[in-house]
């Protein structure tokens, strides 16, 4: 049986991940927060340097974990903006050709008119019915906008 039709969402629109961006936006907090309080607690032979660099070093792994928690897939009247950890990735509507979204993937696949495909980490395949929605609205939005044949 076909799933029903889902239409495009009204432009703008941002897909983000809830739980993994909690997760990954408290255990950053809960590093700095620990590694404060592990440098003012820290035993005498530590030194003032030895206590930046452990607040440095949870920094750096806040920061980390932010990358993680940035991501997201953004929508507009001129295309399509996939911010994965790492890098972000901007194309027109004319260069998408399509989503997929298999039972068990960690994320959909975007496909692209150049052959490439991408992740698109902002909609997590571990949060089941929301990323379901999420890729069937892209892919809406793809087959509305983007020069994408019919399936």
């Amino acid at each position: 049986m076909p799933e029903p039709a889902v239409p495009p969402p009204p432009l703008p629109v941002t897909w983000r991940p809830r739980v993994p961006r909690l997760v990954a936006y408290g255990f950053a907090a809960l590093v700095v927060a620990g590694a404060v309080v592990m440098a003012i607690l820290i035993a005498e032979p530590f030194k003032l340097p030895d206590r930046i660099a452990i607040v440095a070093f949870g920094g750096a792994v806040a920061y980390v974990l932010h990358l993680l928690g940035r991501v997201r897939v953004r929508a507009d009247a001129d295309g399509l903006t996939v911010v994965n950890a790492v890098r972000t990735h901007r194309y027109a509507w004319a260069q998408v050709l399509d989503v997929t979204l298999a039972e068990g993937d960690p994320w959909p696949r975007v496909d692209f008119s150049d052959g490439r495909s991408i992740g698109a980490m902002g909609i997590q395949g571990s949060e089941k019915e929301r990323a379901r929605r999420a890729t069937a609205e892209l892919s809406a939005l793809i087959h509305e906008r983007g020069e994408a044949p019919e399936s």
